[in-house]
């Protein structure tokens, strides 16, 4: 079947719904493909740059080493602020006052202060007051906790965009508060949490860069030892970006790929 040209460019809609063939999602990628590509190519032309990427390559152990470090870091970092994101949602909601305004009082803190002063604190305050030592575990509690405050409030949105009327019959009907939240919050509520809790999850692996500052031997602070022994910067940097690129585009099109499954009216 033809296409007519305009179809290859623009979204056939039907009132909320958009309905793009694969031909047109192809041509719409490779224009934009290219003219970034051209932009850039562009850019690096004039810059007039003499590469010295034989250099790097010597090194190239050191950078999968320190990719292969960001990807345990963040993965720890990942579930652990999830589980600590999900516990303070919910303690938001609990009816003992302490915990309730213990974990205000944590969200608005993190929320509040830089992650860079946050790891500073935890490594050399609070893990060394503890007698905590290694740099790897404060660094994974310290990404942790910082996410888990956005992970939080993202929860809670979700929770409370639940309406009260579908509440009001689960209780009628008899179910218990874990019911509940099991068999009519959580699922209407994960739909609405996937995009932002990507974007949560994708800003995490790219702050896991901030703890080379306290000497974790990570993918960033690899890249900055390999610059400073062979004076390439772009060279070090590029498969820096393309590495994080590697780790946060999966993410992306995962929750993609999780928004369609799920998608239901509620």
């Amino acid at each position: 079947m033809r296409l007519p040209l305009t179809h290859l460019f623009i979204a056939a809609r039907s009132g909320r719904k958009e309905t793009i063939p694969l031909p047109a999602r192809l041509v719409g990628f490779l224009v934009a493909f290219l003219f970034v590509t051209l932009v850039f190519a562009y850019a690096f032309h004039n810059l007039q740059y003499q590469w010295g990427w034989e250099a790097v390559y010597e090194y190239r152990q050191k950078f999968i080493n320190g990719w292969l470090m960001t990807v345990a870091i963040s993965a720890a970092a990942l579930l652990l602020s999830l589980l600590i994101g999900l516990f303070f949602a919910l303690a938001q909601k609990s009816r003992f006052l302490p915990l309730r305004y213990f974990s205000k009082l944590y969200i608005e803190t993190i929320r509040g202060t830089p992650l860079l002063v946050q790891i500073l604190v935890f490594f050399y305050v609070v893990a060394d007051a503890f007698g905590i030592g290694n740099r790897y575990v404060v660094g994974v509690v310290t990404l942790s906790l910082f996410a888990g405050a956005y992970i939080c409030e993202i929860i809670r949105a979700g929770i409370e965009s639940v309406g009260e009327s579908q509440l009001e019959s689960a209780r009628a009907i008899g179910l218990t508060r874990l019911q509940i939240y099991r068999y009519v919050v959580f699922p209407q509520a994960f739909r609405q949490v996937l995009p932002p809790l990507a974007g949560q999850f994708a800003s995490l692996i790219k702050d896991s860069s901030l703890l080379s500052i306290i000497a974790v031997s990570e993918f960033t602070l690899n890249a900055q030892e390999v610059n400073a022994f062979t004076f390439s910067t772009l060279e070090c940097y590029l498969p820096l970006a393309v590495g994080y690129l590697l780790l946060t585009l999966p993410i992306s099109l995962l929750s993609r790929w999780l928004e369609k499954k799920y998608r239901y009216a509620t």
